[in-house]
């Protein structure tokens, strides 16, 4: 089984958050994976191809923001909630709250 890089809790960078949330599909993985905490690769609402999508959650995974656990021939992807909330206090309420934002803003209620 290949090994996942994921940093070290020390090793979160503000610039990789950044950079990683600059897209928008991989907004739309932190979305679902707030309101869900654990999910399959598999079940992600994304309409993109499946190499699309492991860029898109290798990339979140090597920022910090996503856990990958392997079991079998299944990836669980989750948020790294504890590690971010230690190493930057309020940025990914922040964060999500800001998107809840977003979407209410734009259905005009």
């Amino acid at each position: 089984m290949r090994t996942q890089h994921h940093p070290a809790r020390d090793d979160i960078k503000l610039s990789d958050i950044f950079y990683a949330l600059s897209d928008p599909s991989r907004q739309s993985i932190i979305k679902e994976l707030a309101k869900k905490t654990v999910l399959n690769c598999k079940n992600f609402e994304l309409e993109v191809a499946k190499s699309t999508l492991s860029h898109h959650l290798k990339v979140l995974r090597e920022s910090g923001l996503t856990q990958t656990r392997q079991s079998g021939t299944m990836a669980f992807i989750s948020l790294r909630r504890e590690d971010l909330d230690a190493r930057f206090p309020g940025l990914l309420d922040a964060i999500l709250g800001a998107y809840a934002k977003e979407e209410q803003d734009a259905s005009g209620a």
